[in-house]
């Protein structure tokens, strides 16, 4: 490519600049429409919660409402009067959203609650963990959503982009709004920034690298890092390398306030802690009331433990005290329900929540003993049948709700399961039945598409207790009977003198049932046999592999008891070492190693000893790989470095060649290239002589301008002899090497 034809396609042309349309659409109507989907990512993470919490249809009125009202106020409404009409709407909703509060939350509010709640939100809390969220949901739909729609109306996409783009930053914040409906809403808002700018400034001028450059980058942060630390919200890209599976432990026990129902599984054999109680027990950490058809949310907040005794459960109870002494650090509080008073060195970092459960505020160090006493609710089946169903106005509000899209379906077989049942007791025991006799135990699942629910009763086979639990909470509340997903630990390995050593394996989610004049009452809907079949091999492994941590003291005494009970004979013990031996090492390992090193189902591990097999990207990652490369040429480009190169390249470098004609061209072609940097480049229809004269006037030299005299020789004259060629070569050397600081530098 010749000098000429470089500086030909460096160079904009005036139909460019004043081209305001893409692809024949005008640009301005394009940078509404990017920011009309932006605003839709913000109402989209608004429907998703009003969907989950109830007032779905109030809400798709609410929007259109807002929406329409922003397009004519857009054509009539001067900027003020629509600011002011945007206060009005804010005002008006928050105080409906007030208003709707039950009296005793209004009793607790005050200033610094109202900013610690806004705090909350803005670095991790859930809007979905709000009581009232689908009020708040109506009330912050209407403003943002008008003024942002208005200001594109009139032309002013950039503040529109900034209203609608705190409301999704907000929900990015909260961890409601999910990666890649991040991700559209990132793009769209730059896009509508960069055609708003193409509109107003056309094309070029660099508008569009930079744009593309700041495009990229946000798209890949957004992907790749959380917001804030604490925050509820997760990389879209993994970290890299290969991804283990999750424990029972890890997506249970450790959710504080969350959960999210995720695919295949493996359980943790290590020991956790030791409690000692006169009476065995499920050990509760906590209990979730609002559904999200992917997992459970913990409404309300916790406040902090002030000493005493906590209010107990309705009806007959006997005080049970356990001593627990983790052998881990803990983050949860384990217990049997309900806990009424707490001591220890934690006992004055206690958090209570709305729900009963006690939690630390920090995490329970190794050997710190705290104790729980509980206040257990007393029954029989007898006494549980004869309950009604007056349920009060909480219970009703908090553990009846289900998704306004729970199909017709999953009603229609609650009705079916329950159908000989006549009260709610009944009710809970058919469902818990049919759960156990039609479903089975696996760990190895596939996280299904869609509500978790509905899926494993129509489209799964098998699942572990997440599913379980979630299924029956939702089959209850389908049948009115006020249901909520607990998680915690089963009793554990029993080790005499009333202890138990608790192992990360028996961590477990089960259901409680609320009733009248008992209170909650637990039901365990996951099969116990395969469950514990799962756990005693997978403590079994760990042992026979000498894993550190499996066992205390106890422990590891009972089961050396249990090994010599079961000795083989010398001549089992001949044949099973003789198949060790013929085993060869392609067999891979043994079973229960795949699972705990968090390999997915279908053996995704090489036939030898070579490591897991590695995996392809996955279509989120390959998509934020391409833009980040679409953002780094862009960036390459506003910083003009291919074109700086590149004209480097041909001002610096001449080769000598056997036409003295062809070097006087290429040089003078050097020598134009340098001087058109410095002073401006030669006119349309200006002869050599006319510029290199002009120029002289301005700085060049009389030998620079003697060039045009030999130049116009090559093009015009007879020809030119080998020393005007090396004349004309070395006036564009020196003039390259005094011009361009960074080529004489390399030159020297």
């Amino acid at each position: 490519m010749s000098i000429e034809s470089a500086r030909r396609r460096s160079a904009p042309t005036d139909a460019e600049t004043e081209t305001h349309t893409i692809a024949g659409i005008p640009a301005n109507l394009l940078a509404m429409a990017a920011t009309l989907v932006l605003v839709g990512t913000f109402l989209s993470v608004l429907y998703d919660i009003t969907d989950i919490v109830g007032r779905r249809d109030q809400f798709v009125l609410v929007a259109s409402g807002a929406l329409a009202l922003a397009t004519i106020a857009g054509l009539t409404l001067r900027p003020r009067v629509a600011l002011v009409l945007s206060v009005v709407l804010l005002g008006g909703g928050f105080a409906a959203y007030f208003l709707s509060l039950p009296s005793s939350q209004l009793a607790l509010l005050s200033p610094e609650r109202l900013a610690s709640d806004s705090l909350a939100l803005l670095s991790g809390l859930s809007a979905l963990r709000l009581l009232s969220a689908d009020v708040w949901a109506l009330a912050v739909t209407p403003a943002p959503a008008f003024l942002a729609w208005y200001l594109a109306i009139r032309g002013r996409i950039a503040p529109a982009v900034v209203v609608a783009g705190s409301g999704l930053g907000l929900f990015v914040l909260t961890s409601d709004a999910n990666g890649p409906l991040t991700l559209v809403g990132v793009g769209a808002g730059m896009a509508a920034i960069g055609f708003d700018s193409i509109d107003r400034f056309g094309r070029n001028g660099g508008q569009l690298d930079v744009l593309t450059a700041v495009l990229a980058a946000m798209v890949v942060l957004s992907a790749t890092v959380t917001v804030l630390p604490g925050a509820g919200g997760s990389p879209i890209l993994p970290a890299g390398g290969v991804a283990e599976q999750p424990t029972v432990e890890a997506s249970l026990v450790s959710a504080s306030d969350r959960i999210s129902i995720v695919g295949s599984i493996s359980l943790s054999p290590e020991v956790r802690f030791e409690v000692e109680s006169s009476s065995p027990s499920y050990w509760q950490t906590a209990s979730f009331d609002r559904y999200t058809g992917t997992g459970w949310v913990r409404t309300g907040d916790a406040e902090p433990y002030s000493g005493g005794r906590l209010t107990g459960p309705e009806g007959p109870t006997r005080l049970v005290r356990q001593e627990v002494t983790p052998a881990t650090p803990l983050d949860a509080m384990p217990g049997a329900w309900r806990p009424v008073a707490i001591s220890g060195e934690i006992a004055d970092e206690t958090l209570v929540t709305q729900q009963g459960n006690v939690r630390p505020a920090r995490t329970i160090q190794t050997g710190e003993e705290f104790v729980v006493t509980s206040s257990v609710p007393q029954y029989t089946p007898a006494s549980l049948r004869r309950t009604g169903t007056d349920y009060p106005d909480d219970i009703r509000e908090r553990y009846l709700a289900l998704p306004d899209s729970t199909s017709d379906r999953v009603r229609e077989r609650a009705a079916e399961i329950t159908a000989d049942a006549e009260t709610p007791y009944d009710k809970a025991v058919a469902v818990e039945n049919w759960l156990e006799e039609n479903k089975e135990y696996s760990l190895q699942v596939s996280r299904p598409d869609g509500d978790i629910a509905e899926s494993f009763l129509f489209e799964m086979d098998a699942g572990y207790c997440t599913y379980y639990a979630s299924t029956m909470v939702v089959l209850l509340r389908s049948e009115g009977v006020p249901a909520r997903f607990v998680t915690g630990y089963t009793t554990g390995e029993p080790v005499g003198n009333d202890t138990y050593v608790v192992r990360g394996l028996d961590s477990h989610a089960w259901v409680e049932v609320y009733f009248e004049d008992t209170g909650w009452v637990r039901f365990d809907p996951t099969p116990a046999g395969p469950r514990q079949e799962a756990e005693s091999s997978s403590l079994t492994d760990a042992r026979d592999e000498g894993q550190e941590g499996v066992d205390t003291n106890e422990t590891a005494a009972v089961a050396a008891a249990e090994n010599e009970t079961e000795t083989p004979t010398p001549t089992e013990t001949e044949n099973e070492t003789q198949q060790e031996t013929n085993t060869t090492p392609a067999s891979g390992p043994g079973p229960g190693i795949a699972e705990r090193l968090g390999t997915p189902v279908g053996g995704n591990a090489s036939a030898g000893n070579d490591g897991p097999v590695p995996q392809l990207p996955s279509r989120e990652t390959l998509f934020v790989g391409l833009v980040a490369i679409v953002g780094a040429v862009a960036g390459v480009r506003r910083t003009n470095i291919p074109t700086q190169l590149r004209w480097a390249t041909l001002a610096f470098y001449q080769r000598r060649t056997d036409s003295p004609r062809d070097d006087v061209f290429r040089a003078y072609d050097r020598l134009e290239l340098v001087l058109e940097r410095e002073y401006r480049p030669r006119r349309p229809g200006e002869t050599v002589r006319h510029y290199l004269d002009a120029l002289s006037r301005v700085g060049v030299d009389e030998r620079t301008r003697q060039v045009a005299t030999i130049y116009e020789r090559a093009r015009y004259g007879h020809g030119v002899t080998r020393a005007d060629a090396d004349e004309v070569m070395a006036v564009a050397d020196r003039t390259v090497r005094s011009r361009l600081p960074i080529v004489r530098r390399w030159s020297d």
